[in-house]
């Protein structure tokens, strides 16, 4: 019977193999023959048949990924600066006249300052997220003031450990520890929010803060008061703001890292996309997790993760969609908020 599992298990691995190599070979074989019959290479098929953006950049990365030359394959991590070499080199192996196809050389460096811009953001993204948040540090310091006069203008904090932090919520006296897990990248996040969109943030802080007093049924009116405690009717279904908000960041980081994000910032970074239109799409995620939260009306902040988890999937399916763009026009304050 051992034998048998053996067998069957070698019999499946040749087949995937030969699969892999007929696929491989067809595939070849399918592009030689396209390009006999039209003319043109596969990445001026790309550049002529597809509008710009994520459509013809997925398209040309997924190409220059999986080319057999090395010298298109390395395109996908060369330093910006060498963008334009690297197109005239390009064409130059695929033979094409620069100046029968001139589109053809601007379309590809839009495209490929779009990959190398990518993987950019990814880097500089991946470096604020690892740099933990230093209370010694000044410029932490600063940054973190900054997010307290811009939430609470009105309100001088009375010292730097204070409950008063709990009030845009922070967990504990001191918010350095909610950083942990995302370092520096959740607090420059919640500070762009709160000042390139002040008006929405204090909107959102300011109803997260606030109970939703549920339906009184109408047999409320026979109940006890211990009943009426039990049925929880007047539960809160607020939030903490600024620890949902380093929640989203790692939410929108994970996005960016998967390259999921990919079809967005595609779509609405014309060149190179860079840490504002990542923080652009963070305050977009933001405010539509707020408005998600209040349409799923939660028990209580215990739902929290499976509201968070069904949000994570509907961005997933939006973003399958190559001519999405979350936030095409980002104006946060301009989007309408449902209010608690």
């Amino acid at each position: 019977m051992v034998l048998c599992c053996c067998c069957t298990s070698t019999s499946r691995v040749v087949t995937q193999f030969f699969l892999f190599l007929y696929c491989k070979c067809l595939w070849r074989g399918l592009k030689f023959v396209v390009r006999k019959i039209t003319g043109r290479c596969e990445l001026q098929r790309i550049c002529y048949n597809n509008k710009p953006g994520a459509r013809r950049t997925l398209k040309i990365e997924s190409s220059l990924r999986y080319s057999k030359n090395e010298l298109c394959q390395s395109a996908l991590s060369v330093h910006p600066d060498c963008v334009e070499k690297t197109v005239d080199n390009i064409m130059t192996l695929k033979k094409i006249n620069p100046d029968t196809n001139p589109q053809l050389s601007i379309s590809l460096q839009a495209s490929l300052f779009q990959i190398v811009g990518y993987r950019g953001l990814v880097a500089e993204v991946e470096k604020l997220r690892r740099e933990p948040y230093d209370c010694e540090n000044l410029k932490h310091e600063e940054m973190l003031m900054k997010l307290w006069k811009a939430l609470r203008p009105d309100s001088p904090l009375t010292g730097r450990i204070s409950k008063q932090w709990c009030e845009i919520g922070f967990q504990g006296n001191d918010p350095k520890t909610d950083f942990r897990g995302m370092g520096l990248l959740g607090l420059h996040n919640l500070l762009y929010f709160a000042e390139h969109d002040k008006a929405t943030a204090l909107q959102v802080l300011q109803d997260s803060l606030q109970p939703k007093q549920r339906s009184i049924p109408k047999e409320a009116s026979k109940m006890s008061k211990a009943e009426w405690e039990q049925k929880n009717f007047d539960k809160a279904i607020g939030y903490s703001f600024a620890i949902v908000g380093i929640n989203i960041t790692d939410l929108a980081y994970s996005l960016l890292v998967s390259g999921a994000l990919k079809t967005h910032l595609y779509n609405v970074a014309p060149e190179m996309p860079n840490l504002i239109h990542f923080q652009q799409t963070f305050c977009y995620l933001m405010q539509e997790f707020h408005r998600f939260w209040i349409e799923e009306d939660p028990c209580d902040i215990m739902e929290f993760n499976r509201v968070r988890s069904k949000f994570h999937r509907r961005v997933l399916r939006q973003l399958k969609n190559p001519d999405m763009a979350l936030c095409p026009h980002f104006a946060a304050s301009d989007l309408h908020l449902v209010n608690l």
